[in-house]
């Protein structure tokens, strides 16, 4: 799979916005519109501009206004609506930035960096590079070969390391696993053990390998637990269901309110 752009996060986290026509009032808990997220991106930008700043965006979301100034609105919804501001995780140089963007006056208001023990959330860019690299190692496909299986029927998962009362770490580490698919749909059921690769993201290179025991791997047949590869009397076959409202829906939307 090609690796997908940063814009990507901000696309899926705008599906979960409804956009807002003009003539309707916004709530000032409405969620971010797609416009909006567009807004966050170009001002974090232009306060830390492409290519001298490596970014990622690891969230984006509504900062939620005062709840005095919430109420203070709601018993008057002619005033003006209270100020519109979003709160973004990135990673800016391989540092995490905790970020008060205020779309009213389109600036940063607030930019902290965190130096505490957690990471941010791993993005889709970093997960599809983690998980390609291993196919790529020569130890790790030396592995696959001992054991005689097929490179390309392995797929490969990205799972944090966790913390463990440990001195702070710098880098963010991962520990990339692995499974065979080879005839079945559920990778899961069939993992490549024995074998422990780690993964520095920010850098993106395998920084450990090592190949303890071979086990051998589970057979492939019976494992796909689709519904529509099953049959009597594990599932038995549904018949058609219809619902219909004649007069139409027991609900009303307006704006963001059901």
């Amino acid at each position: 799979m090609a690796l997908l752009p940063n814009s990507l996060i901000l696309l899926l986290l705008s599906t979960l916005s409804i956009i807002i026509p003009a003539h309707q009032h916004q709530h000032p808990l409405d969620s971010l519109t797609p416009a909006e997220f567009s807004k966050v991106r170009a001002i974090v930008h232009s306060s830390y501009p492409i290519p001298s700043h490596a970014t990622a965006f690891h969230y984006v979301g509504l900062e939620d206004p005062n709840k005095l100034t919430v109420l203070s609105w709601l018993k008057d919804q002619t005033a003006k609506t209270p100020p519109r501001q979003a709160f973004v995780i990135a990673r800016i140089n391989q540092t995490t930035h905790e970020i008060t963007v205020d779309l009213t006056v389109n600036k940063i208001v607030s930019d902290k960096l965190y130096d505490g023990y957690g990471c941010p959330l791993l993005t889709f860019e970093e997960q599809i590079a983690a998980n390609a690299l291993p196919l790529k190692y020569a130890p790790f496909l030396e592995s696959i070969r001992k054991r005689g299986l097929k490179i390309e029927e392995v797929v490969c998962g990205v799972f944090t390391v966790g913390w463990y009362g440990e001195e702070r770490r710098k880098k963010r580490i991962v520990r990339v696993m692995c499974y065979y698919l080879d005839g079945t749909v559920n990778a899961y059921m069939r993992p490549v053990e024995g074998v422990t690769v780690t993964m520095d993201l920010e850098e993106t290179k395998i920084i450990g390998f090592k190949d303890r025991l071979t086990v051998p791997i589970p057979k492939g047949e019976g494992t796909d637990y689709r519904g529509s590869k099953q049959s009597p009397p594990f599932l038995a076959q549904l018949k058609g269901i219809t619902m219909v409202q004649p007069d139409g829906p027991s609900f009303t939307i307006d704006g963001h309110r059901i």
